[in-house]
């Protein structure tokens, strides 16, 4: 895997830096050149040096689509967002569910920890010369994110498991979702935890959630007990959205058990959590975060817990939908990758707390602080997040979120959260598709009238939010795909039924009239 910038050739007359300017990481760990690895523990000269080290680390990058740039300076970045599934499927029916399970244990080294694999499966054998070459890359950079706090540990007995995600770009462009269960082995002696990660092509956060409880469930009797549960799991299809798996797992002393798993009706949110943004955001601090990612500025999100870090960090990308974040994404910032905060591109950042103090430079940014005893949510902003989006449009946000009840599962929070923002959308860009015009027949490529696109918007607040909106990265990488769309196959998916609904509503409303 390597590391991966994405940048967009700018139109002309472009005067904002960031409007034409993607992200999108792949990771690629390396070696020094004389066969020794940067370490997160090295003396402060090696630290003030941290950029040189990192541009070694991520050394080499993905060229983007046609348009993009041809030369494109390094950029110390890891992982970018899963697409969502109106362009990209991130299933199809009879999939493995994973592609491995490994278990990262931190192994005493020197003055610190360093985490190493202690356990895989499956194994891969008979991989030829540049496959293994290409596993040893994926399985260092699971191990830096398993641990991203660096070699800073030490024995303890007591420790509360914690359950976070990330995302690997590889070189190909495609991506693959690693889901990390942090644990104390069970044991008298006092030890550091340990990390099963699970790596696949699947994006269903609480699918693997589950799967991690019965991974920790066996654990804590045997290591041994974990290989037939998942080899059975690997032996499975993946269902349907609705639909369960249900396999047969024997435990000593328990008997067999029936483990039933079961996939989210709605498939295009099973891989975010809005829950745990709501419950550390309020509702109007989520729409001050959400104005500042339309318009693809740098976010820094600051936690204590893992967990925390990564579901707020693919939530707020998530809130975007149908368009898609094309910019840095890393969940949980490693200690050594610290220094990415420096970049002065768009990204969506998740920093542990202990580390905001190696936060230099505040400004142009916006730093949201999501612990629960925060004194303040908002430690850096630029100022005018309040006033991006129309007042009115706001407001209807906001009494969408107020349908939100405390005791909503997942899935019920999931689904108010995701259309109270897919409904925003609706009705700033909705008509878009009326202004993508063609010379030929259904089979023509098609070209967007952007100037008579937003000319046609009569409210002056909605009409000046979308022209700034139009500038980005995501809204013009959703228009070239329109564009190269048959003129038979554009009105698909959940956006577009959202929006033949609400179009249906203002004729019917009309009529009325």
């Amino acid at each position: 895997m390597s590391a991966d910038v994405k940048r967009r050739a700018p139109k002309e007359h472009t005067t904002d830096p960031h409007s034409r300017l993607s992200v999108q990481p792949k990771m690629q760990l390396t070696d020094h050149g004389d066969g020794s690895h940067s370490s997160p523990g090295e003396p402060a000269a090696a630290e003030r040096s941290g950029m040189k080290r990192l541009s070694t680390l991520w050394s080499s990058f993905r060229r983007g689509k046609k348009d993009r740039l041809k030369d494109v300076p390094e950029s110390p970045v890891e992982a970018g967002p899963a697409e969502p599934p109106e362009r990209e499927p991130r299933v199809i029916r009879g999939q493995y569910f994973f592609e491995y399970l490994v278990v990262v244990s931190l192994v005493k080294s020197g003055g610190g920890y360093e985490p190493q694999i202690s356990y895989q499966f499956p194994k891969r054998d008979g991989m030829g010369r540049s496959q293994k070459e290409e596993e040893e890359k994926i399985l260092k950079a699971i191990t830096l994110f398993c641990f991203p706090e660096g070699i800073d540990w030490a024995p303890m007995t007591e420790y509360q498991s914690e359950t976070f995600s990330f995302v690997l770009t590889e070189v190909d462009g495609s991506r693959k979702n690693g889901y990390c269960r942090r644990l104390l082995p069970k044991g008298n002696k006092a030890c550091p935890p340990e990390a099963y990660c699970i790596i696949s092509k699947l994006a269903c956060f609480g699918l693997f959630s589950k799967i991690f409880d019965e991974v920790e469930k066996r654990r804590q009797k045997s290591m041994a007990m974990i290989y037939p549960f998942m080899q059975k799991l690997r032996e499975s299809p993946f269902p349907a959205p609705g639909n369960s798996v249900e396999i047969k797992s024997h435990i000593p002393e328990s008997g067999t058990e029936i483990i039933k798993l079961t996939r989210p009706l709605d498939s295009w949110l099973e891989h975010v959590n809005f829950a745990t943004l709501c419950g550390c955001l309020s509702n109007q601090e989520i729409l001050l975060v959400f104005a500042a990612t339309v318009l693809e500025r740098r976010i820094v999100f600051i936690a204590e817990e893992l967990g925390t870090l990564s579901q707020v960090a693919h939530a707020v990308s998530a809130l975007l939908y149908p368009f898609t974040w094309q910019h840095t994404l890393i969940s949980i910032v490693p200690s050594i990758l610290i220094d990415v905060v420096m970049a002065p591109t768009p990204y969506l950042l998740g920093v542990q707390k202990k580390m905001v103090d190696l936060i230099d430079d505040k400004c142009d940014m916006l730093l949201v602080d999501l612990s629960e005893n925060r004194t303040e949510t908002f430690i850096a902003s630029i100022g005018d997040e309040g006033s991006i989006l129309p007042p009115k449009l706001h407001d209807e946000i906001l009494l969408a979120l107020e349908n939100k009840k405390e005791k909503a599962t997942v899935e019920e929070w999931n689904r108010v959260v995701s259309e109270a923002f897919l409904g925003f959308f609706v009705k700033t860009v909705g008509h878009y598709a009326s202004y993508l015009t063609s010379s030929g027949g259904a089979e023509a490529h098609r070209t967007f009238q952007s100037r008579a696109f937003y000319k046609s918007i009569k409210s002056n607040t909605t009409r000046h939010f979308v022209k700034r909106f139009m500038q980005t990265q995501m809204f013009d990488i959703f228009i070239q795909e329109a564009e190269q769309q048959r003129q038979s196959g554009t009105h698909q998916g959940i956006f577009h039924q959202k929006i033949q609904e609400y179009q249906n509503n203002r004729k019917a409303g009309k009529k009325k009239r």
